[in-house]
Formats: C-alpha cells, structure tokens, sequence
C-alpha cells in the first residue's frame, strides 16, 4: 500500500476547484500554494449561470493556470442535450488556447431533495440515467470535439446508472474525501482527477491530476488529428481526402507529391503549384469536423504501373 501511494505521490499535480460559494479568489496565493489548475463552477440545470464565473475564470487564466468550467446537472428538470446546450454558450465551451480543459459534467446525489422531493437519483431510473449522461455527453462533443470529463462518486454512479460501462472514454474526476480515491466505477481502471477534500489550504477545494503537468497539458492542448485517405479512380485521376478528426483548427498543412511510371500531370487543385511530375499544395486552414478534397489529374505513358506518391506532412502515402 504504501509503495502505491509513494508512486501516485510521484505522479500528480495539485489543483482546486471553485464556486460562486466560494467568492472573490486571490489566484496568486493559490497558484502560490502550488495549484497548476482549477474547476470553476458554470452553470447549472436549464437556467442557472454562476455570477462569479466570468472572474474567476479568467483569474486562474491571468495567473498561468489551466483552467476548466463544468455543469451541475439537474437531469429531472430537462434534457441532456439541451443542459449541454446551455452550459457550452454560457462558458461552458472548449477553446484551443493550450489552457482550457474539457468541460465538466457533475453529475451526483440530488443536493435539493428537501426542496424537490426526489431521491439520490432525480426521479430517474437507471436507464433514463444513462440516456440523460448520454445525450449530454453526445451534445456536448458535437459542439467541441472533446469528450467531457465527468464528476461523481462510486457510490451514486453505481446507485444511479448501475455501474455503466458506457462511458469508459471520458476521463473520470472521482469525488472521495480522504486519504485515497477509493474504489472506482467499474467503466474505469484508472482516474484522471480525484476531489481529495472540499477545502483546501487556499480558496476552493481540493483536487489532484493523475499524471504529470505534461500530460495535463496535453490535455487541454491535443494534437491536430489528420484522416488521410484517397485513392486512384483510374490510371490517370487521383483523389486525396484530408479530414480534421480533431478538436484544433489545423492550419498550414503542407503537402507534396511526385509521379512515378512515366507518369505526366495535367491537372492540380488551385491551392497546388505543379511541374510534370511534382506537385505542392498548402492547406492553410481545416476546422475540426470538415474536411477537403483534391483531384489531380495525369497522362500516363506506357503500360508500366502509375501513380503518386504524396506527403502530407510528415505522413507518406501513394495513390496508385
């Protein structure tokens, strides 16, 4: 046990949480005390935004932290999609500023059932429970091409949901005040945040990144993600097809190519400057989700095979 802790130890990164609850926040002492990220509360159920949201957000920014909003959800009072609608345009959507961490959806015991009347679980059986997760966290990715984080505990995950392994993509925030994170909902072998205490020595609770502060940049700054394909639709039209698959603006995407065969072009693109045999394209910008097509065409001589060998980047592929 103890060497698991020391290993756990070795391999984190300290970090806060906050609330309109928890007020004005001096950034500077809790970067000071070691903080490198926060959670700042958004927004919650249809209608409500956190007033202090906007300061406190981009006060942990100003002071060099990574920084992440999330929703409180209230399932029984409308749907995951359009929870997830409110939260992205009020704070709640991911920016790709190498700082900003996905959103946040919380997800946990009903705070209000002496209000509302309804259990642990909202009124919802199991499976509404997965299908309201569901439907925010699809909402959600639509919007931004990240998968949300989710917050909760052991303990309401298994109450609520049945222990569901649905959403074993989306990183794991484990709410468990003590000493360890605990046992951990069956969908995940390992966490990536742990909500170790409600208060901390600075403003906020107190949380814990597992992993190094490269891995949490990583995190809020993923790499650009090509799907390059094409092919030959005879010996003489070729088609290359790159598609941002990720959540960054890909910009100046540079791409070559080169006959081979005998093979004579006649035809490129207008992003690409062409010789016989050698072509260049540049891309200047592709948005997550959308992608481009380029045709070329050739005059093949002779009976020997033809073709074109591109690179994309640092990425060889040949259409033949």
């Amino acid at each position: 046990m103890y060497a698991a802790l020391l290993l756990v130890a070795s391999t984190t990164v300290m970090g806060a949480d906050v609330s309109n609850w928890t007020g004005d926040v001096d950034w500077t002492e809790v970067k000071g005390k070691g903080a490198e990220f926060v959670f700042v509360h958004a927004t919650e159920g249809p209608n409500y935004k956190s007033p202090r949201f906007g300061t406190q957000f981009s006060g942990a920014l100003t002071e060099g932290m990574y920084r992440g909003a999330y929703h409180f959800a209230q399932p029984h009072e409308s749907g995951g999609k359009e929870q997830a609608d409110f939260f992205v345009r009020n704070g709640g959507n991911w920016t790709a500023d190498g700082r900003t961490l996905p959103g946040v959806l919380d997800v946990e015991d009903n705070p209000y059932n002496n209000r509302n009347g309804l259990n642990s679980c909202y009124g919802l059986d199991q499976d509404e429970m997965v299908k309201w997760i569901g439907d925010w966290l699809s909402r959600y990715k639509a919007w931004t091409k990240r998968d949300a984080i989710i917050y909760t505990t052991t303990s309401w995950w298994k109450t609520c949901t049945g222990d569901t392994k649905k959403f074993a993509k989306n990183p794991l925030w484990i709410a468990r005040w003590g000493a360890d994170p605990g046992e951990l909902p069956a969908a995940w072998s390992k966490w990536t945040f742990w909500q170790k205490a409600e208060k901390a020595d600075h403003a906020g609770g107190a949380d814990v990144f597992n992993g190094s502060l490269s891995q949490l940049h990583a995190l809020a700054d993923p790499p650009v993600r090509l799907l390059i394909s094409g092919g030959a639709k005879s010996r003489s039209q070729y088609v290359l097809k790159l598609s941002n698959t990720g959540a960054k603006l890909a910009t100046k995407i540079n791409i070559s190519g080169k006959t081979f065969g005998n093979n004579r072009l006649t035809y490129a693109p207008k992003a690409c400057k062409r010789t016989a045999t050698t072509v260049k394209c540049t891309i200047n910008n592709l948005a997550p989700g959308r992608s481009v097509t380029l045709k070329f065409s050739t005059k093949p001589r002779g009976a020997k095979p033809v073709g074109i060998n591109f690179l994309v980047g640092s990425t060889k592929v040949t259409l033949k």
